[in-house]
């Protein structure tokens, strides 16, 4: 498996991404979207999830395909973006057609940012929630290219001891299908040892001449159990929820993409310790764009869930390691790590 061009989800042709974010607010949103109705489905493994629309998601319901999913800041108050972004595909005539009423279908996930040191006093001046605006301004900036890191989703992100951030990658395989990640780390727990500038995804870094696409810092090399040990009483509530999608233009069923999300945790068990608590409102959006086809059932599945757990774990790493500083952070950047 080598990454595609851009090395973000949006390599899945068909897949667009915005962004939108409020610096002072310390939170934003990110939407993803397509040039058509996607087929797509959800697996949650996480204690605390807070979201819209996942039932009509599972396999036996009867919608399959939808219009744009939303990742969001803002705990429940955050799902306001998803029914912006809803509003606006009405009005562009999008949605699922009930007798000419147009029904735009936006599964949504929201993670907690709400104590990172942003302004959240909204509420005392014109009781206006921003992420209506944000999913609106989210939605109207999708595109191929987008920046990861402290933006969209992952604008106010943290983890178990360091700043948590968007992140996104992508790889093609053997078979010619492309499988991409877009993540939103603010997990409870951590993407590295608290006493060591080293990566848990390491071993699933792509690296090539230019260097690792989150560091080239290579693997933990001291045990597990020490950093175990380490990193007791470092846990915060306030830290929680990663919420990713994965997304390929293999050719897949309802039900086929539930497998897929399903395998694409064990990306978040690789790149995060603990993953999947009861703090954690973990889950992944499957997307498929049914652009090509498969041949050899269930083993390219089985392959393609394999390959997607190895592209999440890379996209939660480049989301820490591409996370920028901002004016009252509670945690530092793991760049800033590295260099000290």
């Amino acid at each position: 498996m080598k990454p595609g061009p851009r090395n973000l989800i949006t390599d899945v042709d068909g897949i667009l991404v915005g962004n939108a974010q409020d610096a002072m607010l310390k939170s934003g949103t990110t939407v993803l979207t397509a040039d058509r109705p996607f087929t797509a489905s959800v697996h949650v493994m996480g204690g605390a999830p807070g979201t819209r629309e996942t039932d009509l998601l599972a396999p036996d319901r009867l919608v399959s395909d939808v219009d744009a999913l939303v990742l969001s800041g803002g705990s429940a108050l955050g799902l306001e973006a998803a029914s912006a972004v809803a509003n606006t595909l009405r009005a562009r005539g999008h949605g699922f057609d009930v007798d000419g009423q147009k029904v735009p279908i936006v599964p949504a996930a929201i993670l907690f940012d709400l104590l990172n040191g942003g302004d959240k006093d909204w509420q005392l001046e014109d009781h206006a929630s921003p992420y209506a605006r944000l999913g609106a301004e989210a939605l109207s900036a999708c595109g191929t290219d987008f920046e990861i890191g402290s933006v969209g989703a992952g604008t106010g992100a943290t983890t178990c001891w360091l700043k948590g951030g968007l992140g996104s990658a992508s790889a093609i395989l053997e078979n010619g299908i492309t499988i991409g990640a877009l993540v939103a780390v603010n997990a409870f727990g951590c993407v590295a040892p608290q006493d060591a500038a080293h990566f848990w995804a390491a071993p699933w870094e792509f690296i090539d001449a230019d260097g690792g696409e989150f560091g080239g810092l290579g693997p933990v090399t001291s045990s597990v159990a020490d950093h175990g040990v380490t990193l007791k009483g470092r846990f915060d509530p306030r830290q929680n929820t990663t919420i990713g999608i994965i997304a390929t233009d293999a050719d897949l069923t309802k039900t086929e993409c539930a497998r897929l999300a399903l395998a694409a945790h064990d990306g978040y068990a690789r790149a995060i310790v603990p993953s999947h608590t009861d703090f954690d409102g973990d889950l992944i959006f499957a997307a498929s764009t049914r652009g090509k086809q498969l041949n050899n059932r269930p083993v390219d599945t089985s392959l393609l869930g394999h390959a997607a757990a190895c592209v999440m774990a890379r996209a939660i790493a480049r989301a820490v390691w591409n996370a920028t500083p901002a004016a009252g952070d509670i945690n530092p950047c793991m760049r800033q790590r590295v260099a000290s």
